[in-house]
Parts: structure tokens; sequence; C-alpha cells
């Protein structure tokens, strides 16, 4: 008689005792850290009233003396002219989940905390978005390849950043006075794929490692930095926007250069995780959620510039 296995078979007492096991530590997806809002540096000062937007004002200077005065004649006054204005509208912003009782109950996780995690960071998120859109969108803009629209932006060699298109912006915003944000360092927003072009066309003769300038003596740098080129330090992050809108559909990238007060802001509200009150009959559904009212502008545009590229190791 052949012998009778207990196994694992669908005939056998394997069947109800061998189960699929679950790891019960749940991990978050892969994250990257928001870094956009930092650059709005200027904010409401002495604010008259609460109010659906605010105006900042910026003063215009007089134009300069080119000639000399008379010594015997008094010199005509002359106005001052009106000042120039930035508004920033404010909008509220939020996202909200209700976990169940059951689910709490039931699951084999401790599902609240990760909860109050995941809304934490989509706050945090979608804040970041909403300034980089606003700070992505300036006039100021340098199309690699020369070019003059983001469509003339292809997929070519033509169109990968250059160490010239970085020096370039810098001059630009030298030229308009913009104030540098470290030292005499301006901040540049890159993305790794656009990162990888522009380290492999500089070669260790000119880029310096974040480290290696702050043994310098120099003092912090921006947190996330990778390094100081052309008179910039650069932080390198893969939130920095991207589209397919080249052409022929090549994505495209957003390199973002700039000095202090390029992008504003104002707070109504800051931003903020809610615990909300459970009020169904049972007291089984638990919201969470988050709410902020603000809104961001660009403050100075000649303390801003963005150049569009593409890259060698994504071109489609």
């Amino acid at each position: 008689m052949a012998n009778a296995y207990t196994d694992t078979s669908t005939s056998s007492l394997g069947t109800s005792l061998v189960q699929t096991a679950y790891d019960r530590y749940v991990e978050f997806a892969l994250r990257a850290m928001p870094l956009i809002r930092d650059v709005a540096d200027k904010r409401p000062v002495q604010q008259a009233m609460p109010g659906s937007s605010v105006v900042f004002q910026l003063y215009t200077d007089l134009s300069a003396v080119t000639g000399t005065l008379t010594e015997t004649t008094d010199p005509d006054a002359v106005a001052l002219g009106n000042t120039s204005t930035v508004t920033v509208t404010l909008n509220e912003y939020g996202n909200a989940a209700i976990a169940t009782r059951k689910l709490e109950l039931f699951s084999l996780s401790d599902v609240d905390p990760a909860i109050a995690d995941i809304i934490a960071f989509n706050m945090a998120d979608s804040i970041d978005g909403f300034a980089q859109t606003v700070l992505r969108q300036g006039s100021n803009v340098i199309y690699s390849g020369g070019g003059s629209t983001t469509t003339g932006v292809t997929g070519g060699t033509a169109s990968q950043i250059t160490s010239a298109n970085i020096r370039r912006a810098i001059a630009k915003l030298r030229a308009n006075k913009a104030v540098p944000r470290v030292g005499d360092l301006y901040w540049v927003g890159i993305h790794p794929e656009v990162s990888h072009d522009l380290r492999a066309e500089t070669g260790a003769g000119g880029w310096r490692e974040a480290h290696v300038y702050n043994e310098s003596g120099a003092g912090n740098l921006w947190p996330g930095s990778i390094g100081v080129y052309e008179g910039a330090m650069f932080v390198e992050s893969p939130r920095m926007y991207n589209a397919t809108d080249g052409g022929s559909s090549a994505r495209v990238f957003r390199t973002i250069l700039a000095g202090k007060q390029a992008l504003a802001e104002a707070v109504a509200e800051e931003p903020h995780v809610i615990i909300g009150p459970v009020t169904d009959k049972l007291m089984r559904f638990r919201p969470i959620g988050w709410y902020g009212v603000l809104g961001f502008a660009r403050y100075r545009e000649a303390a801003l510039y963005r150049i569009e590229s593409t890259s060698s190791i994504n071109n489609a």
C-alpha cells in the first residue's frame, strides 16, 4: 500500500495550517523632500487688515542726475513716481480622509498613525506644488538649444543643459541687481536627470561638491545642496517640474535660478493637520485632514530665471 503524505495539498492538513504570512510593518511610498516653498522669502510685514488678497508695493527710484547745479539757481523739485504692486490672492486648500472603526479593528497594522503621516505629507507635497506652479511661470527664460518657446526644445543633444546656460542666467541675475540668497550664491533647483548632464560637462575642475564648499568656511548651504558652480548653489530634487511638452513630445525639464524675493507668499491660516469630530450616530467614522489658506506670487521677476532643457537619460 502506498504512503499517504500529510502535506500542503488540497486534500491534506497543510491546507488548513499553512497560511500566507504578512509583515505587519507597512512601509510608506518613496518621497522627495518639499523645498520650493522655502524660496518664498517675501511675506507681509505690516498687513493692514485681513482680506482675500494681499497687495505688496515697491517704490520706484528717481532717475539719476546727469547734470551739475547752478550756484545761484534753486533746482526744481521732481515728483516721485507711483509704486508698483504685486498681488497675492489667497485660496483655501485642503484634503481629508475618513477611516472606519471596522478598519481600525480588523487591520493587521496600526492604520491610524499611517493615515496621519500620509495626510501630513500630502499637505507639504501639495503646498510645495502650488508654490512651484507660480515660480516656474516667470517671464525670464532660456531655452537650451536656442529656441524661443518650449516646443523648440527637442530631444536632441543641443537641447541639453550646458554650463553656458547657467553662466548666462547668473549673469542676467547679477545684471538685474538681484540679491543672491546665500553669501554671493544664487539658488538653483535642478532635476537629477538634468544635473547628470551638467556635471558630466563641467568636469572636476569646475563643479565643487557641497561638503568641499562648506569646509572652505563660507557657511552653511541650503539643505539638499549638491554643489556650487558658476556663482550658484545647486539643490537637486526630483520634484522639479518636467513634462512631455517639448518638440515631438520631448520631455522638458525646468531648472529654476532665484535670488532673494523672487517669490512672495501670504498666509491667512497656516496649513495644518486637523483631526475632525466624530459625528455619526454610532461613532464609527473618524476624519483626519489638512487645511490652509494662503497664496503665492512672483515678487521680483528680475530675481528669477528659468532654463528649459531635455536630458540625455530621459528623452521621452
